[in-house]
This record gives structure tokens, sequence and C-alpha cells, in this order.
């Protein structure tokens, strides 16, 4: 194994062991409101596929539901929300991540736009 390599794993390691005990006041929840469950959920794995950069930045995706009806009981096909929460160690870790994943979610909208059949039957 190179010394590079070593190098390496051992800058992985000690930024693990920071994180670890890592408590973080920075931090950015983003809800993106989507058509239906099927682009929200389209739109989670394309954006899952890329792994955060820094290993002192957490992202942690989920779909979560509008209860427009007030009476806590969601059903299935509601979740078309799609929830990114970030957390880093500091402000500028979290904005250059949140950055990227806005870059990330622009080209994944635009795709959704002008490739999805139900979008453009939506349009017109």
């Amino acid at each position: 194994m190179s010394l590079e390599k070593v190098r390496e794993i051992m800058k992985l390691e000690k930024a693990t062991d920071i994180m670890k005990g890592f408590k973080s006041d920075s931090s950015e929840v983003i809800d993106v409101p989507l058509l239906n469950r099927r682009l929200a959920s389209s739109a989670m794995r394309a954006l899952r596929v890329d792994a955060e950069l820094s290993p002192l930045v957490r992202r942690k995706f989920s779909m979560r539901a509008e209860d427009t009806e007030g009476n806590g009981k969601v059903e299935d096909e509601s979740y078309t929300i799609l929830r990114t929460e970030y957390s880093a160690t500091t402000n500028r870790m979290l904005r250059v991540a949140v950055n990227g994943f806005m870059e990330s979610l622009g080209v994944v909208l635009q795709v959704m736009e002008e490739l999805d059949v139900d979008v453009l039957e939506s349009q017109s």
C-alpha cells in the first residue's frame, strides 16, 4: 500500500472520529414539493447516488406527506414532498454542500420537466 493511500485512510479515520462526538449547530432542512409520489421518489433516487464529498457533512433523504385534512391520516400516494436534511461542522461546509445539492436538484427537475410524460400532460 502506498504512503499516499495510508495518509488518505488516516485522514478519513480522523474525520470519522471527529464526527462521532460531533454535535452540529449548522443544519438545514430543505422540503421540495413535487407533483406526485413517483416524481418525489425518482428525484430522491437520482440525488441519493452522489455521496457527500466531505465526511464532515451529513445528508439524509426522506419523503413526507402534507396532511391537508388535519386528521393525522396520510395516504401512501400523498408522500410528494422530498425532504433533505443536512448537518455540517461549520456554516461554510453547510453552505457548500447545500449549493451543490441545489445545482443537482436543478438538473433533476429540468430533466423531469423536459422528459417526463406526466409533467408534460399536466402542463397542456
